[in-house]
């Protein structure tokens, strides 16, 4: 089964499902479908399907012009079948994973996927999971799903874990240039998976078992989670201390080793960061210890919108004004600048958080065209001279390249910078408050 597997990826003959086409899948089969591969994408959204069989991409990394040609070539096509999974022969996993409200792991999109995967599991296939998980998932949770169907990992199928890499809007690395982790449940298992990404993407690195692939990804996250942790926690003491973090943090980046520059903000966002820490001290409370570092970040980069809004109503009462009845206009809603992604975004929690303290809060966002807040929708307003001037505060969320910030400080009032947006700014610098 080995070989047989080994020469159809080799020469490009292996069929490959693509388990979840969001932000993790669809790059993945564009990758693939470069390299001649016959990629079908599974989903349950049907909108999601029907977009990519036209061709077009609701994924920041994927443009439609480099989607549609491998779609009409017939290298990519999406179905929300899974039946499909009888002629595939490698097949990733891509769904998301996140947390419950009491920060408990939400396996149950990998489940429901894998319960599909059992159905249709034949000789000779092999199956990698790349959605995040906690330590041991693939080998407690999948494994013996699969070996229900008396087939024998490492001989009749082969399975993996290979973490994604995603990090939406990095013009230097994408899907094809990060190298790739790669731990299979048997030594061939490992082997088999570090062939079918060599394929496609630049690296892959092999590890000694599927537990320590899946405490990787945790590791990397982790340690962004409590270094950004820690920057906020700086920028906390700095207001009290009443001096600049940002230029605190400009200056100790000039020492040549020793030191990696992390920067506060209003908060964790996005799929990974305010969520994978948590995956990690979930397992390890099971096992009676307590993840102290990574409870400690959770804790103030969670309470970071909170501070936020303190600084906003400060800086108001500083002009006579109040928060309740104010005029708010929040610049950037997505969780990080030039992307139009919301998940886990701060700046739903400041607006939130405004709209209770009595604010009358608008945003503009170039890439975001409304939010859902509760039951209602928010849509973007238009930036202009008319409407900076009539809000009592403009604050900056996510720093898009898009916006002239000589234009907006000009012509507001007052400006909330939790970015360092504003750092080239010459002139009415008065107006600005930083984080």
């Amino acid at each position: 089964m080995y070989k047989t597997l080994e020469k159809k990826i080799k020469n490009r003959t292996a069929v490959v499902g693509v388990i979840g086409m969001g932000y993790v899948g669809l790059p993945l089969a564009v990758e693939l479908g470069r390299e001649n591969f016959k990629v079908i994408g599974i989903d349950i959204n049907s909108h999601r399907v029907n977009r990519i069989n036209s061709g077009k991409s609701d994924i920041d990394d994927v443009k439609d012009k480099d989607l549609k040609p491998l779609v009409k070539s017939g290298n990519i096509k999406a179905t929300t079948n899974f039946a499909v999974l009888k002629k595939v022969d490698c097949v990733t996993i891509c769904v998301p994973t996140p947390l419950s409200k009491t920060k408990d792991p939400d396996v149950s999109y990998i489940l429901a996927g894998v319960s599909e995967v059992q159905k249709y599991l034949h000789p000779g296939q092999l199956v990698i999971l790349e959605s995040t998980t906690y330590p041991g998932s693939t080998e407690e949770l999948i494994l013996p799903m699969l070996e229900e169907t008396g087939l024998e990992v490492g001989k009749d199928f082969f399975l993996a874990f290979s973490p994604e890499r995603v990090d939406p809007g990095n013009k230097k690395y994408s899907t094809k240039n990060t190298p790739r982790v790669v731990g299979g449940i048997t030594p061939q298992c490992t082997k088999i998976a570090k062939l079918f990404y060599e394929q496609t993407l630049t690296d892959a690195v092999p590890v000694s078992s599927t537990k320590s692939a899946e405490m990787v990804k945790l590791l990397e996250n982790t340690f962004r989670s409590v270094n950004i942790g820690l920057v906020n926690e700086v920028a906390l003491m700095c207001d009290r201390l009443k001096i600049d973090v940002w230029e605190i943090i400009d200056a100790a980046n000039t020492k040549p080793f020793g030191f990696m520059p992390f920067y506060p903000g209003p908060g964790l966002g996005g799929h990974c960061i305010p969520i994978d820490p948590h995956y990690l001290s979930w397992k390890l409370k099971s096992l009676n210890y307590y993840a102290r570092f990574i409870e400690l970040a959770g804790d103030i980069n969670s309470h970071m919108p909170e501070y936020v809004v303190e600084r906003i109503n400060r800086a108001l009462n500083q002009k006579k004004k109040s928060l309740k009845g104010s005029k708010v206009l929040v610049l950037g809603v997505a969780y990080k600048r030039d992307i139009k992604d919301v998940r886990e975004s701060p700046a739903l929690d400041v607006i939130k958080l405004l709209q209770n303290g009595g604010a009358q809060v608008k945003y503009n966002d170039p890439h975001v065209f409304s939010i859902r807040m509760d039951d209602s929708v928010m849509k973007s307003v238009r930036l202009t001279k008319k409407i900076l001037l009539g809000s009592d505060c403009v604050v900056v969320l996510a720093d898009h390249s898009a916006y002239d910030y000589e234009f907006i400080v000009r012509n507001a009032q007052l400006v909330m910078d939790t970015r360092n947006a504003t750092k080239y700014v010459k002139k009415n610098r008065e107006k600005i408050v930083k984080l």
